[in-house]
């Protein structure tokens, strides 16, 4: 049974890395929006959705270049 034991606390730490992983690209995402909506206006619901599907790197390019970025086509480019 400690075989049993060492793979069902393995599954359940593998499951709570990639909850706090999904956490954090959740709030990066959020965070994405809100700058989006104070530089360039509310973002429509096709931005959420692309924004919310993106994967932890782009949403890190996509936020530095809200920086300086002038449009939301510089942002996403």
């Amino acid at each position: 049974m400690p075989y049993v034991t060492s793979i069902e606390r393995l599954g359940r730490e593998e499951g709570h890395r990639e909850g706090r992983r999904e956490g954090r690209q959740e709030g990066e995402a959020l965070v994405l929006l809100r700058l989006i909506e104070l530089k360039f206006g509310p973002p429509s619901d096709a931005l959420r959705a692309q924004i919310t599907a993106a994967d932890a790197d782009t949403l890190l390019r996509w936020s530095e270049r809200v920086l300086t970025a002038q449009t939301l086509d510089e942002v996403l480019g």
